[in-house]
């Protein structure tokens, strides 16, 4: 009943989605939790959260409001070269970061893992600037694709093997502001195949 609740609040922009996987409340509570355990093993050690735009910005907004530690912030942007391309992992850095990262204690902030190349390439870039420490902390996992084991300090939750937006997850740049996670209707992604 909440989950149509959910769905109905948000009216046309929640159109095409066939139900709510996880409420905004779940997710919030979970992000919560995170910044607890991140504030506890970072006490001291002012990280540095580096995320990917565009998805990862409601994640790091709102797992940065919860930490009780001083922590500072940068972003980084990638494109794929084409879909053939990106999933071999192929993807050229279009923003760096604005920080040295060379001793100093980084946690990489990434909304979903799914095949785990394009990760594996951006971690492989950062490890070789020489940081005290280089971590992962991921709110959605979907494991059922992933092509390449990368360990999770942190982990949200683990979505199956569906077609979901919400809570910065999109679909050719709609749904990502939608503060849930909901599993898209069929018809939505058919009705766009060959555009």
């Amino acid at each position: 009943m909440e989950n149509q609740r959910e769905l109905a609040k948000y009216g046309e922009a929640a159109a095409g989605i066939r139900q709510v996987l996880l409420t905004s409340e779940q997710i919030q509570e979970r992000i919560r939790e995170m910044a607890r355990a991140i504030s506890e093993d970072y006490a001291g050690k002012n990280p540095l959260f580096v995320g990917v735009l565009k998805g990862v910005l409601f994640f790091m907004a709102d797992l940065l409001r919860h930490l009780t530690i001083p922590a500072e912030v940068d972003f980084i942007a990638v494109t794929s070269y084409s879909p053939e391309t990106r999933d071999k992992g192929f993807v050229r850095l279009v923003k760096d970061l604005e920080t040295p990262i060379e001793g100093r204690h980084v946690l990489f902030v990434e909304d979903v893992i799914d095949t785990g190349l394009t990760l594996h390439y951006l971690l492989r870039t950062l490890r070789a600037r020489n940081p005290a420490s280089l971590e992962v902390c991921v709110l959605f996992d979907k494991p059922h694709h992933r092509l390449i084991d990368i360990p999770l300090r942190y982990k949200g939750f683990e979505l199956p093997d569906q077609f979901v937006v919400g809570y910065g997850l999109d679909y050719r740049e709609r749904f990502r502001h939608l503060p849930f996670v909901g599993v898209l209707e069929p018809e939505v992604l058919e009705g766009n195949k060959g555009r």
